[in-house]
């Protein structure tokens, strides 16, 4: 029977509503669904795996393209125990439970989200950094970091929060430096990891992506079919990168919506556009005044960095030999001047 199932998913795979109905049907009718269901996700899973998708992307895939219930689903698949997807027993029952839905339903979600992802293309595979040297207490380093930013975000006293972002540019600043040192002595390579980018709002959103990574050393390669960009750099600097933008997501969406105030899109968008590209002024200043400040206490750190930007740039060119460029344009100027306003009172000392 289950062979029966295979094949009724190859057709689904190349076929419409139909199809899909017609393998749920079969899905539905297996004595150990389950089962079925487990190995199927695993081979499809795999095949996905081999063509350079993470399975975080792949639950990302899932509510972007499908939705919430196929999301969960694909959390259930990708994170069961007993294999890398889904193989252990009662995880379509449990799914099927948990969501209320008959059998037949329940297997119709599972084939939906098998087929989109076996028509998923080849990525270029993450590449982890190159072997080198951490700097001495990473790990609790960025703890304290990623503690001080999330007080930073949720004080609502802004002299508390400027301190607590203070703080956390001392301590990030300092790890910056040793762990460019650090890396430089040891030969440590760039590597790449992949960063969300939900809607809506997304390419204003890979605007502030951008001007983050670029601030700190890295570079992003925005993926807007499939809702992320890949950013290349040094483990110390993505690090930095996606803390930071993280941080700024939060700062830029409570000042969006401050006093509750309906807002069109077009003034949305344009506020985030502003808000992306006088971060991207303000990072690029700080950058420049402490790299400064830094090479007058350590003269062989300018071309420590200036080594690890080059390795960085190869390392984009060779897995993104073919990138274009796009524009983005703000409707709003009400939006683009709120934008602004709120990008100079953000706090962006969480990074460089």
């Amino acid at each position: 029977m289950e062979d029966v199932f295979a094949a009724a998913y190859a057709r689904a795979l190349g076929g419409g509503e139909d199809e899909v109905d017609a393998a749920a049907s079969v899905l539905a009718a297996e004595e150990d669904w389950d089962g079925a269901a487990g190995r199927r996700a695993a081979e499809v899973v795999g095949g996905c795996a081999r063509r350079g998708w993470e399975p975080p992307d792949l639950v990302r895939m899932a509510a972007r393209e499908l939705g919430a219930r196929h999301e969960r689903l694909a959390a259930a698949l990708t994170t069961a125990p007993g294999g890398s997807c889904g193989t252990a027993p009662g995880v379509m029952t449990g799914f099927a439970r948990g969501e209320k839905l008959d059998r037949f339903s329940a297997a119709a979600v599972c084939v939906e989200l098998l087929r989109l992802y076996g028509r998923l293309p080849r990525l270029p595979a993450l590449q982890p950094p190159g072997p080198g040297a951490a700097a001495p207490g990473t790990g609790k380093m960025l703890a304290r970091i990623r503690a001080l930013l999330a007080k930073a975000e949720s004080t609502g006293f802004p002299e508390e929060a400027e301190a607590l972002s203070a703080k956390a540019q001392h301590l990030m600043a300092r790890h910056s430096i040793d762990a460019a040192l650090l890396g430089a002595a040891a030969g440590e390579g760039p590597g790449t990891r992949r960063i969300g980018v939900d809607r809506p709002y997304e390419g204003a959103k890979a605007l502030l992506l951008d001007a983050v990574a670029e601030a700190n050393r890295c570079r992003s390669v925005w993926s807007s079919d499939y809702g992320f960009a890949t950013v290349v750099g040094h483990t110390a600097d993505l690090d930095a990168a996606e803390m930071l933008y993280t941080s700024l997501l939060v700062q830029a969406d409570r000042a969006l919506h401050a006093g509750r105030v309906s807002r069109s899109r077009d003034f949305r968008e344009s506020f985030l556009i502003a808000y992306a590209s006088r971060v991207r002024a303000r990072l690029t200043a700080a950058t420049e005044a402490e790299e400064s400040a830094g090479a007058a206490s350590a003269p062989e750190l300018l071309p420590a960095l200036a080594s690890r930007a080059l390795a960085v740039e190869d390392t984009t060119r060779r897995l993104f030999p073919s990138t274009t460029t796009s524009r983005l344009r703000a409707r709003d100027a009400a939006g683009w001047s709120e934008g602004e306003s709120a990008a100079d009172r953000a706090n962006l000392r969480g990074g460089r």
